[in-house]
C-alpha cells in the first residue's frame, strides 16, 4: 500500500472558515476514492490558518477491475429480421469501446435485450488523484469566496501552493496557474520554508521539526489549554476558558504559545462581567480567577509563536488590554453617575421596530405584561419585582457601556439597577431577560427572569404578526422561531401553568391603538398556528415520533407544560406492545363522530338519553363510562396522564363489545343520534389527551 499526501497552502483563512473544512475535504476525498474503487485505509484531515492537508497512509497503487454488465437497446432494435447487427447495435459496442462481436442478448424483466460484458477499473491510482485533487480544491465551501489577482478561480483565502504526492512521486496538476510540486511552507517567522518534502510519509516530520507547525487541532487546543491552566495556576488562580474562544484562537494560530500579562488592580472595580467580555472580545485572552471566583489581576494571551524578547511582548499585549480597561473603567463610573430616570427618557427616542414605537414604550408594555404573565401564571408573589423588571429591562441600552459592548445588554442592566437600589430579584431578572438565546443556551434560572422573558419574546412576536412580519421559508429577521421557541422552553423548564392564547391576546392588547396592518384576531391565530409548527419542531427534535407529537398537539397545545406532560405519557403508552390495537378501537369512535356527526341532523352534545338504550352492549358501555368517567376528569386536572391512558383498558372491553353488537347508524333517527352522543361523550373525554384519529397504525 502507498502513502497520499495533498496540501493546499493559503494565506491566512479566517478562524471561523477552518471549522468545517477538515471534515469537508476528508468526506470529499473518501467519498471520491469509494467511487473510483481505489481500495484505502481512513482518510485523515488538518487545517490550520495557512494550510489544509489531506492525508492517506494506505491507499491501493490502483483501483479495483471489475466486470460489469452493461445493457443496450432491445434486441429487436439491435438485429434486424436477418440477424444482423443494426448501426444501434454497432453504435452500443463502440460507445462502450468493445467490438459488435463481443455483444449478447440478455433476458430482463422488461425483455430481451443487448449487452455486454466489459472490465471497469484498473486505472493507476496516480493517474486517478489530479482528477481527484482538481475536483476537491473546486468543491470546497466557504461563508465567503475571493477572488485575487487576474485569476477565476475563488477560494475562501488566495491559494499560494498545492504539495501533492504519492509515496515519492509529484501528483501533477495545474489550476488557474497554481502548479502543483512537492514544497510546502512552515510557520512564517519560526520556519518559513519552503521544504522540498521527499515523499509523503516524511511531510509529517518536516512540517513539524523544520516548519514549526502543530498541524492538529487538537493538540494545539490542548497545548493552549494546558498551558493556560499552568500559568493560572502559577498566578494563584484558574483560567476562565471559554470553548469559542478557544476553539477561536485554536483556529488563529500554527504553533501556540500562551503568554500571562498583568492588569492594573484598579480595574478589578468594573464588574467581572466587563473586564471578561473586553479580554474575550478585544484582546482574544483569557481572564484568571481565584477560589472565591474573583478575578485576579492577570490575563493569558495566545501568541502564534516563541517571541524573541518575551517582556517585550508582554508590555505590548499589556498596554493595548489598559487602555482598553480605561475605556470600560470609564464608562461604568459615568454610568453609575447617571440615574434611571434619566436613561428611561433617553429610550423616549430609541425605536423599537417601525410602526411599533420606541424602547420606552415597549418597557410600558412589558411592565403591564409581566404583571398579566405572573398572574395567569398563578404566581402572585412575584407580579409586583415582575412588572418593576419589566418597566426597567431596557434602560441599559442607552448605557455607555452597552453602547460599546452590546453583547452585554441585560447583564449591565441587572447589575447597574442593583446599585441603584432595586432588589436582586429585580436585577436577576433583567440579567436573564435575553435567555435563552439559542437551542443549546440555558433558560432563565429564576422565576421573574422567566417572567421578564416571556413577556419580552411575546411582545416581540405580537407586534411583529401585527405589522405582517412574519417570517418566511428562506428569512426570520427578527429572530421570531427563536423567540417562540423560547417562550416553550422556558414554560416547560419552569413547569408554568400557562394559557398560550390569553398570553398572546394580552401581548396584542399591550398594543393599544397602535395600528396593525393585520386584524388582530387574524394576527392572534396566525400566532397560534406559528407555536403550533415551533412545537411540533421542539418535540420532534427531541426524538419523540411525528404521529404521536401531532396527536398530542392536536388535543390541544394552548397549555404547554401539559402538553409536554401528555406527549411524554402519550409516548410511553404508544411503546406498548398492544398499543396498535388499543389506538384501532378509539380511533374507530372518533372517525364515526367526525364523519357521521356531521349529518346527524343536529350537533352533537354527548348527552345520553337512558330511556333511549335497548341493546344490553350499549347499557354496558354507559355505565363504564359513568364509573370512569369521574377518575378521568380527577386525573387529567391532576395532571396524571399516565394514569389517564390506564383508564383505556378499562373502557376498551366495552367499547369494542359496542362496535361487535350495535349497529350505530341504524333507521330509528333518534336511537342513531343518542348513540352517535355516547360515542361522541367518549371521543371528547379522549380528545383531551391525543387526537386519536391522528395516530396511524
Amino acid at each position: 500500500m502507498s502513502h497520499f499526501l495533498f496540501e493546499i497552502g493559503f494565506e491566512e483563512m479566517p478562524a471561523r472558515f477552518l471549522s468545517g473544512l477538515t471534515d469537508e475535504v476528508k468526506s470529499l476525498f473518501a467519498d471520491a476514492l469509494t467511487q473510483a474503487k481505489v481500495d484505502c485505509g481512513p482518510v485523515a484531515a488538518f487545517a490550520t490558518p495557512r494550510r489544509l492537508v489531506v492525508s492517506v497512509a494506505d491507499i491501493a497503487g490502483s483501483a479495483r477491475q471489475e466486470e460489469e454488465v452493461v445493457s443496450g437497446p432491445p434486441e429487436r432494435v439491435g438485429y434486424d429480421a436477418s440477424g444482423n447487427p443494426t448501426p444501434a447495435a454497432v453504435g452500443f459496442a463502440k460507445g462502450q469501446g468493445c467490438d459488435v462481436a463481443d455483444v449478447f442478448v440478455m433476458e430482463t424483466s422488461k425483455g430481451r435485450y443487448l449487452a455486454l460484458r466489459k472490465n471497469t477499473g484498473g486505472e493507476a491510482t496516480l493517474d486517478l488523484l489530479p482528477g481527484l485533487c482538481l475536483e476537491a480544491v473546486r468543491k470546497l465551501s466557504f461563508p465567503k469566496r475571493m477572488r485575487w489577482g487576474s485569476r477565476e478561480f475563488a477560494f475562501g483565502r488566495p491559494v499560494h501552493w498545492f504539495l501533492a504526492l504519492f509515496d515519492d512521486t509529484v501528483v501533477p496538476f495545474e489550476l488557474d496557474g497554481i502548479v502543483s510540486g512537492r514544497q510546502t511552507r512552515g510557520q512564517r517567522i519560526m520556519g518559513p520554508g519552503p521544504f522540498d518534502v521527499p515523499s509523503a510519509a516524511d511531510y509529517f516530520a518536516i512540517i513539524r521539526d523544520q516548519g514549526k507547525v502543530v498541524l492538529d487541532a487538537r493538540e494545539r487546543e490542548s497545548i493552549v489549554r494546558s498551558q493556560a491552566e499552568a500559568l493560572a495556576k502559577e498566578a494563584g488562580g484558574t483560567a476562565i476558558i471559554n470553548p469559542a474562544l478557544l476553539a477561536e484562537v485554536t483556529g488563529l494560530t500554527e504553533h501556540p504559545v500562551v503568554l500571562m500579562g498583568r492588569i492594573d488592580r484598579k480595574f478589578l472595580e468594573v464588574p467581572r462581567e466587563v473586564l471578561i467580555t473586553s479580554m474575550e472580545s478585544h484582546q482574544k485572552s483569557f481572564a484568571v480567577q481565584d477560589g472565591k471566583g474573583a478575578l485576579l489581576p492577570v490575563f493569558l494571551t495566545t501568541l502564534g509563536l516563541v517571541p524573541g524578547d518575551v517582556e517585550l511582548v508582554r508590555r505590548g499585549w499589556q498596554r493595548v488590554l489598559t487602555a482598553r480597561l480605561e475605556d470600560a473603567r470609564f464608562f461604568w463610573e459615568d454610568d453609575l453617575a447617571t440615574d434611571i430616570e434619566t436613561w428611561q427618557k433617553k429610550l423616549e427616542s430609541v425605536v423599537f421596530l417601525a410602526g411599533l414605537g420606541s424602547m420606552r414604550d415597549k418597557a410600558r408594555r412589558l411592565e403591564r405584561l409581566c404583571g398579566l404573565v405572573a398572574e395567569q401564571a398563578g404566581k402572585p408573589e412575584i407580579m409586583l419585582e415582575a412588572s418593576q423588571a419589566g418597566g426597567l429591562a431596557k434602560v441599559d441600552l442607552v448605557s455607555d457601556m452597552v453602547g460599546e459592548f452590546a453583547e452585554l445588554q441585560g447583564l449591565m442592566g441587572g447589575i447597574y439597577v442593583r446599585r441603584k437600589g432595586q432588589s436582586k430579584t429585580v436585577s436577576r431578572a433583567l440579567a436573564e431577560q435575553y435567555l435563552p438565546a439559542g437551542p443549546d443556551s440555558p433558560a432563565p434560572a429564576t422565576l421573574a427572569g422567566a417572567i421578564l422573558s416571556i413577556a419580552d419574546k411575546a411582545d416581540t412576536l405580537a407586534g411583529c404578526f401585527g405589522l405582517d412580519m412574519a417570517p418566511t421559508g428562506a428569512a426570520d429577521p427578527y429572530a421570531l422561531r427563536r423567540a417562540a421557541l423560547g417562550i416553550c422552553r422556558i414554560v416547560i423548564e419552569h413547569g408554568l401553568r400557562l394559557d398560550l392564547m390569553e398570553l398572546l391576546q394580552g401581548a396584542i392588547d399591550g398594543y393599544g391603538d397602535v395600528k396593525f396592518k393585520v386584524d388582530r384576531t387574524h394576527a392572534l391565530a396566525k400566532l397560534l398556528d406559528f407555536f403550533g409548527q415551533r412545537l411540533k419542531a421542539y418535540f420532534t427534535g427531541r426524538g419523540y415520533d411525528t404521529l404521536v407529537v401531532e396527536a398530542a398537539l392536536g388535543a390541544s397545545y394552548t397549555d404547554i407544560a401539559a402538553l409536554s406532560a401528555r406527549l411524554a405519557a402519550l409516548a410511553a403508552f404508544a411503546a406498548r406492545p398492544d398499543f396498535g390495537q388499543a389506538v384501532l378501537t378509539f380511533k374507530r369512535a372518533a372517525n364515526i363522530v367526525r364523519k357521521q356527526g356531521v349529518g346527524a341532523g343536529v350537533p352533537l352534545t354527548g348527552a345520553v338519553k337512558a330511556g333511549l338504550l335497548e341493546e344490553q352492549a350499549e347499557k354496558d358501555l354507559v355505565a363504564v363510562c359513568a364509573d370512569v368517567f369521574p377518575r378521568f376528569d380527577a386525573l387529567f386536572d391532576a395532571g396524571d396522564y399516565g394514569a389517564v391512558l390506564e383508564l383505556l383498558y378499562e373502557l376498551r372491553p366495552s367499547v369494542d363489545a359496542f362496535f361487535d353488537n350495535i349497529m350505530v347508524m341504524c333507521d330509528d333517527m333518534d336511537m342513531r343520534l343518542n348513540r352517535l352522543n355516547l360515542l361522541k361523550s367518549l371521543v371528547d373525554r379522549l380528545g383531551r389527551v391525543a387526537d386519536f384519529a391522528a395516530l396511524q397504525v
